[in-house]
């Protein structure tokens, strides 16, 4: 009995890595080789993670002068709002959780299945302005330094305005992007983010979806955990880990 249990699991087991595969490999994402590598001058950003939670820094000057060229209403609010700032670090998460769960060893069962897998978990946008260089200001952080080209910050800086939901407030209708609380660590805000947060639309999918606007081959599946991002980044990208 015990040998049938055993083999049993390890054919459930075998069967789940096959289709973890099967569903890497079809919802893997070229990228735009006309955007990354970036063939002439560059910006760095870069994509910093603590080992669950993943977020990208990009100077703050460049996306606020992109902002203004493209008409990027939340990004030209937000960048003013951090005027003060060298960089901007930007990460995503469920209004609630974000707020709420500083560590990993805070989440409980329910708590996770909640995030997860409840219809309609309303999402944000965590902005932290920064002094200086992203691995200066987190050097405990892994951190992978991305080198784009102009066109390929521009679709980024696109991808990251329209992650900003408008505000719905009535003191602030008609805002571009709401502020909805002091933010985590050092000079910080929330802001309402458009969509949804549940179990395939996490932090790290988000920063995927990022990196894909800016032309980086990105695979979902695998992003879905912050280590299976930087393997992303590391394999697929070439991106240069500073902090590894």
């Amino acid at each position: 009995m015990a040998g049938k249990l055993a083999r049993g699991l390890l054919w459930t087991v075998a069967l789940l890595a096959a289709a973890l595969i099967v569903a890497g490999l079809a919802t893997m994402r070229a990228g735009d080789r006309a955007l990354y590598p970036a063939a002439g001058p560059s910006l760095d950003a870069y994509v910093l993670t603590n080992g669950w939670h993943s977020g990208v820094a990009i100077p703050r000057a460049a996306l606020s002068e992109v902002a203004a060229r493209d008409g990027l209403a939340a990004l030209t609010m937000v960048t003013n709002r951090f005027a003060a700032y060298s960089w901007l670090e930007i990460g995503y998460g469920e209004l609630e959780f974000y707020r709420s769960v500083p560590t990993v060893a805070d989440i409980t069962p329910a708590i996770a299945l909640r995030v997860l897998f409840r219809p309609g978990n309303e999402a944000v946008l965590h902005v932290v302005g920064l002094d200086r260089a992203p691995p200066a200001a987190f050097p405990q952080a892994t951190t992978a330094r991305i080198a784009l080209g102009q066109q390929g910050f521009a679709r980024m800086a696109a991808r990251i305005d329209k992650s900003f939901a408008g505000a719905r407030a009535p003191m602030s209708a008609g805002l571009p992007a709401e502020e909805v609380g002091p933010g985590l660590y050092g000079p910080s805000l929330f802001f309402r983010a458009a969509g949804h947060f549940h179990l395939f639309n996490l932090c790290n999918h988000w920063v995927a979806d990022m990196l894909d606007a800016a032309g980086l081959p990105t695979t979902p599946v695998l992003d879905t955990l912050a280590r299976g991002l930087l393997l992303d980044l590391r394999w697929r990208s070439g991106a240069q880990f500073v902090v590894d």
